[in-house]
Formats: C-alpha cells, structure tokens, sequence
C-alpha cells in the first residue's frame, strides 16, 4: 500500500453561527470517503474558531485514514501487545466522546453511553465478537455531524448546559470542550499510528 503522505485542498471554512444552522451535513460513507476530505493543518493567520473547528476536523479525518483499505479483521485485530486497543475499539470511543461532549456536556441532553455502562465502563474500547465495524462507523460519522450542528449554534464562550467542571464547578465552554477534543483525537491518532504500523506495515500522516 502507497504511503499516506498526500492531501487535498483545503475545505472551504465553517459557517458562521451567527447566520443561522449549518447546511445538512451528509456523513463520508467510508473511511476513504472521510480521508479524502482531510485538510491540511489551519494557516497560522486564520481565526480562533477557525482553527479550532479545522484542527479537530483534521484529526476526525486522520483517524479514518488509519482505518482506511483495511479487512474487518484486521480493523477488530489488537496487535499491539498487552494493550487490547484495536482500531475499530477506538472508532467507538470516539463516537462516544463526540456524544459526551456536545450533545450532553454543550446542550445539556441526558443520554445513556452508546457503547459502555456502569457493568462494562470500557466497553467502547473492547468490542465484543458481534460487533461491527459498519455500524460502529456509521454511528462515528453520525455523532459528528451531530456535534458539527450543536457547535455551530454556540460561540466559543457560551457555557455548557450539561455536566460541570469537577474541581471548580464551573460550566465547560465550547471554546474548552474544542481544545479537549482536539487533544483527544491526536492522542488516540498516537495510537492508531501505532496500530496501523502493526497491522500492515503502513506509516505516514
């Protein structure tokens, strides 16, 4: 397989909030499909909330070029010993994290885990032999778009309506949940290098 190192042109920036909701966002059907809208990192000049919302997009689109042209097999492999991380397990952690952040911590909605419970807390990270990698995908791709809509209807201070911040009780702002989330993404995109490499040899950004 060709080394990862190509890119596309850059996507055209986010809407404004201010001028009413985002068009119908119609999720990548596939991996490739997400991959090939992969922007390059943020210009250094461009705005606050365009970075963040660029910077977090790319790390959306890295994480599907790592599961890009893969078996089911080898997307539920964990082949990175003692660690029982396998890509497809991080797909759902994912989709889980997009859910806990913007539609319960931002808007406040009250929603059960897609994936864990009290029983079983990681059971996003380890799928069970009946779950697959279509539905775990598609579920990924809807939460984003999801969070793409709640965001969108938010400024960067507005506070959370959902949980609060443990130490100070103070409301999570999109501004702060963007940072983590971008944070999330490129430590999980550290783990998805590693299992991608694992798994076929194959490196790159």
């Amino acid at each position: 397989m060709a080394p990862m190192t190509s890119v596309p042109p850059r996507l055209s920036p986010p809407a404004d909030p201010s001028s009413g909701p985002p068009p119908e966002y119609v999720p990548p059907a596939t991996p490739e499909d997400a991959a090939a809208l992969r922007n390059p990192a943020p210009h250094g000049d461009a705005g606050e909330r365009e970075q963040l919302e660029e910077w977090l997009d790319h790390h959306r689109a890295t994480l599907a070029l790592k599961c890009a042209g893969l078996t089911e097999a080898q997307l539920r492999q964990r082949p990175v010993s003692p660690s029982g991380l396998s890509l497809l397990g991080l797909v759902r952690h994912l989709a889980e994290c997009e859910r806990g952040w913007f539609r319960c911590t931002l808007d406040g909605e009250e929603l059960p885990g897609i994936y864990f419970t009290d029983e079983d807390p990681d059971g996003d990270l380890l799928p069970g032999e009946d779950d697959t990698w279509a539905e775990a995908y598609a579920t990924w791709q809807a939460e984003i778009a999801l969070a793409r809509r709640r965001a969108a209807a938010h400024s960067l201070d507005d506070p959370g309506a959902g949980r609060k911040q443990r130490d100070t009780g103070r409301p999570f702002t999109l501004r702060w949940i963007y940072l983590h989330m971008i944070e999330e993404y490129a430590r999980h995109n550290g783990h998805a290098d590693l299992l991608r490499e694992a798994l076929d040899g194959t490196t790159g950004a």
